[in-house]
């Protein structure tokens, strides 16, 4: 971490990582579809035989009917996922030198997020259809306040509760990375107590960096692959993009951008389910068996608006970028930071921009390269 910073010349991207990047998409699309297939079948065909069964053998017990469900619903989207995300998570990872995971960590890891995910949608699933059975007619909008409860106790939760589970987390302690940040955080409200090393080099070569929590718990991940490999004029600017988030107050306007989407898609469902869940063998949008057309509704929603929320998140990206090559003052740290990212994760510089526009809540690293052509 102390080799000087140059100014890398960033080339087209080799075949090898044109053939990674086009392979992860075409991972994500396959695992896309085969998904919203599966939902799709099992809202229209089984969800409703399943529903009778449930109906017939738990008669008075609509909670149980609705876990039930639930859980039928996640374990087989989950055996329907589990062969494209092993090979693309773990297999491609492998083939491409960019991961340091054991089969062994890969699957310690599935079940954590198993077990994890498992208690999270549970208590989610019973909020939710709580809310759904006390309110009425006009239960999304008290859906949509719960989603906001839900939404802020887990982003104060993520960075001190949940991400631990999954990666060490520790305190920076390189005391002249510190001081430099430290200088870059004053006059942000962001105290550099708030700085931490996450540990990402038992399972990847990839460098990387967030800004996480809300509240107290705010606080910037800084990934070890990074800390390692970067130089500290490098570190300034990826610190420098983070705290951007801070300063433009990103995660509060996500937010509530989000409450409006959650407001918009459980209006839609309210909307969809009375018009269909009694034609399709349901007894209406209170059946708890009727969980997997609600999803469905959602997911597909959800799909729809992508390319938006994506066009949002690459815009909030800019801005940061621009906050970092003026709070840095060093374009050329800029140009080495984001050189070394794109060889380091074996990014595509280059993608098309119809990938990028529907898939990408990054801009191009090429894009962003620009930027500190044109401050120069």
């Amino acid at each position: 971490m102390n080799e000087p910073t140059t100014t890398l010349e960033l080339e087209p991207a080799p075949p090898s990582v044109k053939r990674y990047q086009r392979l992860k998409l075409s991972a994500s699309l396959a695992n896309t579809i085969a998904g919203l297939t599966w939902l799709g079948f099992f809202a229209v065909l089984f969800g409703p035989l399943l529903g009778e069964w449930l109906k017939a053998t738990f008669p008075d017990a609509r909670w149980l009917q609705l876990w039930l469900t639930g859980f039928a619903l996640v374990a087989t989207l989950e055996l329907v996922s589990l062969p494209l995300e092993f090979w693309s998570g773990y297999t491609l990872e492998h083939e491409h030198q960019l991961s340091n995971q054991t089969l062994a960590g890969w699957l310690r890891q599935r079940v954590k997020l198993w077990l994890v995910g498992g208690v999270l949608g549970w208590l989610l699933l019973t909020g939710l259809y709580a809310v759904l059975w006390a309110t009425g007619e006009w239960w999304w909008l008290w859906a949509t306040a719960f989603w906001l409860l839900v939404t802020v106790v887990l982003g104060q939760l993520l960075p001190v509760v949940i991400l631990p589970i999954f990666y060490k987390v520790t305190p920076l302690e390189d005391a002249s990375l510190l001081e430099r940040l430290r200088n870059l955080a004053t006059g942000t409200g962001l105290t550099v107590r708030g700085v931490y090393r996450l540990h990402l080099s038992e399972e990847t070569k990839k460098a990387n960096a967030a800004l996480t929590g809300l509240g107290r718990t705010r606080r910037v991940l800084l990934g070890d692959t990074l800390l390692d490999q970067f130089t500290p004029a490098e570190i300034d600017v990826v610190f420098a993009h983070e705290l951007g988030h801070h300063v433009y107050k990103h995660v509060p306007k996500l937010i509530a951008v989000h409450v409006v989407m959650a407001l918009a898609g459980f209006w839609l469902v309210d909307v969809v389910l009375r018009w269909t869940a009694p034609g399709l063998g349901y007894v209406n949008l209170h059946d708890p068996t009727a969980l997997p057309l609600f999803v469905l509704v959602l997911s597909l929603f959800g799909l729809l608006l992508g390319p938006a929320q994506n066009a949002l998140s690459r815009r909030f990206e800019r801005q940061c970028d621009r906050y970092a090559l003026t709070r840095t003052g060093d374009p050329d740290a800029y140009r080495s930071a984001f050189t070394k990212l794109a060889r380091v994760n074996k990014a595509d510089p280059d993608p098309h921009p119809l990938v990028v526009w529907l898939w990408h809540d990054h801009p191009a690293i090429r894009e962003r390269l620009r930027m500190a052509d044109a401050s120069s």
